[in-house]
């Protein structure tokens, strides 16, 4: 991996960070003590502090086991995530944007959970239609982007592999 390609996914990952904790401090500084507001009819903007994992999975566990999974796990987890990204022990490509973004979110997540004991902050909240998500941040949408984006990825790469003639 070339540093040029190094310095673009830190790049990815400290802007994931800057852009999920700077939407959460305008979350806590306008939201927290308003009533949820709506636009569109489809985005409703509200303040909650989650101590789970995303739609707050986790979030009924005792609190000792929340903070080993949610602090400790995830943050080595994160850090194993980061060595294999920039020792090169992935092939350059789409896919190691996927987990920069999937890095980026996690630590932002991390920060708040270290900053608020446990919980993080969260204020988007979508429905259209049927379509109706739990309460989630910017953190969040950068892992599930990087998940789904790795899983349509190794998706596609089975296909191919399944489709190539036997030699």
């Amino acid at each position: 991996m070339t540093n040029r390609r190094r310095i673009a996914l830190a790049a990815i990952i400290a802007l994931t960070i800057a852009l999920d904790q700077e939407t959460k401090v305008l979350a806590r500084q306008s939201l927290m003590n308003a009533f949820p507001r709506q636009y569109a009819g489809v985005l409703t903007l509200m303040y909650t502090e989650n101590p789970g994992a995303f739609l707050s999975l986790g979030s009924n566990l005792p609190p000792n086991v929340r903070h080993l999974i949610f602090d400790g796990l995830v943050s080595v987890g994160l850090l194993v995530a980061a060595f294999v990204l920039f020792t090169g022990r992935m092939q350059p490509g789409a896919d190691d944007v996927a987990i920069a973004f999937i890095i980026g979110g996690g630590v932002g997540n991390l920060i708040d959970r270290f900053r608020l004991g446990g919980r993080v902050t969260d204020f988007l909240y979508i429905a259209a239609g049927p379509l109706h998500t739990g309460v989630f941040n910017v953190a969040d949408m950068a892992i599930t982007g990087g998940v789904l984006w790795l899983a349509l990825s190794w998706a596609i790469s089975a296909m191919r592999k399944r489709q190539e003639p036997a030699r």
